[in-house]
């Protein structure tokens, strides 16, 4: 009988826990009595206790976040940091990394007010608005067909460029001919490429180049854009720093003249000046990061055009080194059929003064006979001659 009853007690020590932990409106006290102490003192204590406890009620209470206070929060720890910095001889590395964040969390905290969130959600708001119209529009006028023409027209470009490309190397190949056929291949060459600055218009395909001059300018204004904010920040924060020092005089109420007050003017100073040198250092920080940036951008684009030079003069060399072959191998054509045909002509002419001769033999022959016969045709014959 004893098991089942240290039983019920653990489930109903492990409910009560589970209840605890667990998010709820309620609270628990767990004591624990040992059998073995001094029943008398120990177990009114509890007893005690626990009827204080059920007399708690627990409240809940919703937290609000002040961004005015935390701002004031936040001066008045960037105001000591700036004093203990302005205290020590040696300026520790530390304090100022905590005075840069500091800094920049009160940023942050200024960006968080409900006038910024307000203008920001109004921006957000117009731009919305702004691509619903231009989607409705584009969809409008592409009917759901815009991803397919994009396709088509891309591959008509590419058909053009291929079409292109041969003509101009068979325009090369060829070489001189007749004025017809150079003609006709220009007239060729001449519509193709009007054909793809067309389609290229049409189809919206930007090249390679463009696309890498577009992405450096767009990259380079928005690290100009970031630069200039930043800088804006902190002319705004410097400036807010300057009032508040003179308002800080002001209430004060320091001395008119004296040491005394050239001194806490000074101090004053101080701390600007130290806000403007960590202003300063995140500025230099962010214009090297671009810096940076914008080399690699550079060097990456400079390898491409390398790259894209070095192909252009390979397939050059290798059309040229074509057409020299062709060229080669034409006028030693030429040349063989003219050592033919003069060899021909010769063997011609030979032939032909051979049977000149043979036909003057015959002829002296028959004057001859015709003379030794009495023809008054040998006269004839001699008069013809």
């Amino acid at each position: 009988m004893k098991t089942p009853a240290a039983t019920d007690d653990n489930s109903l020590l492990l409910a009560l826990l589970k209840d605890a932990l667990t998010g709820n409106t309620r609270t628990y006290l767990i004591y624990c009595i040992n059998p073995q102490g001094l029943l008398d003192v120990e177990t009114p204590s509890a007893l005690d206790l626990a009827q204080r406890v059920r007399g708690c009620a627990t409240k809940a209470q919703t937290v609000r976040w002040n961004p005015k206070q935390t701002e004031r929060g936040l001066r008045e720890g960037i105001m000591e940091l700036q004093t203990i910095i302005m205290s020590q001889r040696d300026s520790d590395v530390h304090s100022i990394h905590k005075l840069a964040e500091m800094t920049q969390n009160l940023q942050m905290v200024k960006n968080q007010s409900w006038k910024k969130k307000r203008e920001e959600s109004e921006k957000i708001k117009v731009k919305i608005k702004q691509s619903c119209k231009s989607s409705q529009s584009n969809q409008q006028i592409s009917g759901g067909r815009h991803a397919d023409h994009n396709n088509e027209s891309t591959e008509t470009v590419k058909y053009l460029q291929e079409q292109l490309r041969r003509e101009i190397e068979e325009h090369l190949r060829e070489g001189r001919g007749s004025a017809e056929k150079v003609q006709e291949k220009v007239a060729r060459i001449q519509q193709l490429k009007e054909a793809l600055r067309e389609e290229t218009l049409k189809s919206g395909v930007v090249p390679e180049e463009s696309q890498l001059c577009l992405q450096s300018q767009l990259e380079y204004n928005e690290a100009q854009e970031r630069r200039r904010q930043l800088k804006e920040d902190h002319a705004r924060l410097m400036q807010e720093e300057v009032v508040r020092m003179e308002e800080d005089l002001a209430r004060e109420q320091p001395p008119t003249e004296g040491p005394q007050r050239e001194l806490l003017v000074l101090s004053r100073e101080r701390r600007i000046l130290v806000l403007q040198m960590e202003a300063l250092r995140t500025e230099a920080q962010q214009a090297e990061t671009d810096l940076q940036d914008q080399h690699r951008r550079h060097q990456t684009e400079l390898h491409c055009l390398r790259e894209e030079s070095l192909q252009v003069f390979r397939v050059f060399r290798q059309v040229s080194e074509e057409q020299r072959k062709l060229s080669e191998g034409r006028y030693r054509s030429l040349l063989l059929e003219a050592v033919q045909d003069a060899v021909h002509l010769s063997a011609q002419n030979q032939q032909l003064q051979a049977d000149n001769k043979q036909l003057q033999k015959a002829l002296g022959e028959i004057k001859d006979a015709l003379v030794v016969r009495g023809d008054p045709r040998a006269d004839l014959i001699s008069q013809q001659e």
